[in-house]
């Protein structure tokens, strides 16, 4: 394999920093319980019981992830399977960039009286979908960047280098514009640039401050990646790329290792998915923290993904990227129990006093491990996927990657909303984790540690 380039590998790797704010300020610690509250007060002042406006809040979210989920799950395979046949990746890239950054934009218009609600919830959504396709044409390029053993560090690198720009770009709204319920940012002062804390205008920047990182830091990505030389195969045609996706199909049977590694990381990715998405809500609904608190934890998380995938990279060339992964899952029961377990007074059968900080402790704890243990095991199963793919057909493949990762995205929020309004409990709804990651380790049993790459 011929060398590349440091300065290519490091423009790959940039779009991993240029996106994560979307997850980590979007998904996950600012935006997600910022909604939550705005929904739940909205479905309140329209006459529901407060527990009741809390669970539809999360519903409402959970019925959106699970539309965006099947989209990107349907959509992967055919448009990975179409950048193989044309050659071109960059063009698609860079549409659906522009797309994430101006829904991103718009969230500026969700307003505390729920003004923009329904509009913030369909924008963010649409952006998340648009982000997300676009990395999966991203991760496509990993294989040729280095050899299978070499990849598990790049890749390893990238999701670490992007989880500190999400430790970054967090930093920078807690410090500088997230405001609490006293109107000022995490240092004590109002937001910066004059935002009003009335009307949470420094929390609502989070939209137009993603989109700016995110447009910003793609520059260096598009100089330094090039689509190779165009494909002597001339125009790709719709027919025969269906036809081609579905010899792909085809092969999976033939292909036991191939086979079983889809459909485990198909079920743990999907728990893990959830685990980030209402990792923020269920801070804010069931603990009653203030957005900044949950900025904090989201800081830990970060710092902890951080480290734990550049560690789990190079774990990965060494020992391969399966211990890892089922490391990573048994860690995440783990977290997953803890979280059902707990609330403001009690942890599973031992009552806890009227303010007792036990709880806060243990999710300041569960936030470490969710994401040191959740970039680990992205980063691990990237890698993985790798050894079972041809880098002539690399985008196809990883297109089914992503489909494996979304065909049953709507099956976690779906049940999470199941169980949430069955049980009125934000910490039951969480049930279905569970059970997912159980099916993921219980499928890797049949996963070759080394791959079935074809040569």
């Amino acid at each position: 394999m011929a060398q590349v380039s440091k300065k290519r590998i490091w423009g790959w790797m940039m779009f991993d920093w240029a996106q994560q704010p979307y997850a980590t300020l979007g998904l996950t610690f600012i935006f997600a319980p910022y909604f939550a509250a705005v929904a739940a007060d909205h479905f309140a002042a329209e006459g529901m019981a407060v527990d009741a406006a809390k669970a539809q809040a999360q519903g409402l979210w959970s019925s959106a992830q699970t539309v965006s989920g099947l989209f990107i799950a349907l959509s992967a395979p055919l448009l990975g399977a179409w950048a193989d046949a044309s050659g071109r990746k960059m063009p698609w890239l860079a549409g659906f960039t522009a797309l994430a950054v101006i829904c991103a934009a718009s969230l500026w218009g969700l307003l505390p009286d729920g003004t923009g609600l329904m509009m913030a919830l369909v924008a963010f959504w649409a952006g998340y979908t648009a982000s997300e396709c676009a990395f999966n044409l991203n991760n496509a390029t990993l294989p040729q960047l280095g050899t299978p053993q070499q990849v598990g560090r790049i890749s390893g690198s990238a999701s670490a280098f992007g989880y500190w720009g999400g430790v970054v770009s967090l930093f920078a709204m807690l410090l500088l514009f997230a405001e609490n319920e006293t109107g000022t940012t995490l240092i004590g002062t109002a937001p910066v640039l004059g935002l009003d804390p009335a009307a949470r205008e420094g929390t609502r920047f989070v939209g137009p401050f993603i989109a700016i990182w995110f447009a910003l830091f793609m520059v260096p990505f598009f100089l330094w990646n090039r689509d190779p030389a165009p494909s002597p195969r001339g125009r790709a045609r719709a027919g025969t790329i269906i036809a081609e996706l579905r010899a792909a199909l085809r092969d999976l049977a033939e292909r036991p290792s191939y086979r079983s590694f889809l459909l485990s990381s198909m079920l743990y990715r999907d728990s893990l998915a959830a685990l980030y998405a209402y990792g923020g809500i269920y801070a804010r609904l069931v603990l009653g923290w203030e957005i900044t608190q949950i900025g904090v934890f989201g800081i830990i998380a970060a710092i902890s993904a951080a480290i734990l995938s550049w560690a789990g990279g190079h774990a990965d060339q060494r020992f391969g990227p399966k211990p890892v992964i089922l490391s990573c899952v048994w860690l995440l029961i783990a977290v997953s129990t803890i979280i059902i377990g707990m609330s403001r007074d009690h942890l599973f059968a031992l009552p806890l006093t009227e303010g007792s900080p036990l709880p806060d402790i243990l999710f300041y704890i569960c936030g470490a491990i969710i994401g040191g243990a959740g970039g680990a095991l992205y980063s691990a199963s990237r890698s993985m996927m790798v050894r079972h793919t041809d880098p002539a057909r690399a985008a196809e493949a990883f297109g089914l990657f992503a489909l494996s990762g979304k065909a049953t995205a709507f099956l976690a929020p779906a049940l999470i909303t199941f169980f949430t309004l069955w049980t009125q409990s934000n910490q039951l709804g969480f049930l279905p984790v569970i059970f997912l990651f159980l099916g993921g380790l219980t499928l890797l049993r049949w996963v070759q540690p080394d791959g079935d790459r074809a040569e």
